[in-house]
């Protein structure tokens, strides 16, 4: 196991524009699931590329186990990395794919048949070994790509997006043994990803990346409930925070804390809403409506319910949100501060 360190990375593709990454500092705990989380464009991938050897950084350096990385290759770097293609040899069984790294390594010959199926028994494809890719399904194949890095032993696992191929119902599964298969390791892993579901699941920590730069880290906990800024705010959560500006601070609330005010408990903001809009989704029911008098009126919210099977489009109701729910931003800089005293009515 390794820890990875980037200290101001930072990469610019064309002189003069804004760098695909920017002043990049992060530390990973040794053996954590650590994920890259952000929309596309963000630099996810370009830092995961950079920490692998396969980009060069304009400036910053790389650490890998404490050891500056930077003209290192990827093979002297000691990591293993699996693609969102899988980049499996078609012509080659499952075994020979698993093998490949041994031979490019100059492992001795007589030690492939034993690592191979060491790899594989962690996967639990040891019936596929003589197979050859075109045989596999999509989760298969997945699993061959996972376990021709695992052979390698290396000190740092990454993963870029190496789920987005499957369909919703492999994935889920797919993500569910990836989990595992890390509890089992114990390797420090960075896994890029746009999915914030797959984010929230897996990861010990996630880093909320955006236009290149670190928004926050934090455990999935901390970023969901305590957002750093109004970007991860709303890029997290399903509908995203609710967001109303007053002078020059906005007051965010989640939609599952806005709710019928004779459930809100402690003390609360009462938020008199106008329905437009239900939709119920199996476990829970959204709805869509609008604020109705004091400083917010007509401005939109979400309220996420576990049942709003009596409400109406038209209807208006009382909700309510706990005061230790609400969350509070500069207008100017879009980041967080500390709670304020603010007149709803």
């Amino acid at each position: 196991m390794a820890i990875v360190e980037t200290r101001g990375v930072t990469k610019v593709f064309k002189k003069g524009e804004l760098g695909a990454v920017n002043d990049v500092d992060l530390v990973t705990h040794e053996g954590e699931f650590l994920v890259f989380l952000g929309p596309s464009g963000s630099g996810k991938t370009t830092l995961l590329r950079m920490i692998a050897g396969l980009e060069t950084p304009t400036r910053g350096e790389i650490l890998i186990g404490g050891q500056v990385v930077n003209h290192m290759t990827p093979r002297e770097r000691r990591i293993a990395m699996v693609f969102q293609s899988y980049a499996l040899y078609p012509h080659l069984t499952v075994r020979n794919n698993i093998a490949f790294p041994l031979k490019a390594q100059g492992v001795p010959r007589g030690l492939h048949k034993e690592k191979v199926e060491w790899a594989a028994g962690l996967l639990g494809i040891q019936r596929l070994l003589e197979r050859k890719p075109r045989e596999l399904s999509g989760g298969e194949r997945q699993r061959v790509a996972l376990a021709r890095a695992i052979v390698r032993e290396p000190s740092v696992f990454l993963l870029d997006e190496p789920l987005s191929n499957l369909d919703a119902k492999l994935r889920a599964s797919a993500r569910e043994e990836l989990e595992t298969f890390h509890r089992r390791i114990a390797t420090t892993t960075i896994y890029v990803t746009h999915d914030q579901v797959e984010a929230m699941a897996m990861g010990d920590r996630v880093v909320v990346l955006h236009q290149g730069r670190v928004r926050q880290i934090g455990t999935p906990t901390e970023v969901y409930d305590d957002p750093a800024d109004t970007f991860v705010a709303t890029f997290l959560g399903s509908p995203p925070m609710n967001l109303l500006e007053h002078d020059h601070t906005i007051v965010g609330f989640r939609p599952e804390h806005l709710m019928p005010a004779e459930q809100a408990r402690g003390t609360t903001v009462k938020l008199p809403l106008k329905v437009q809009n239900v939709e119920y989704l199996g476990a829970d029911w959204i709805v869509y409506g609008l604020l109705e008098g004091g400083r917010f009126a007509g401005k939109p919210v979400r309220a996420r319910l576990l049942d709003a099977s009596g409400f109406r489009i038209g209807d208006l109701r009382e909700f309510a949100v706990p005061e230790d729910r609400l969350r509070f931003f500069d207008r100017e800089s879009e980041k967080k501060t500390a709670p304020k005293a603010m007149e709803w009515s």
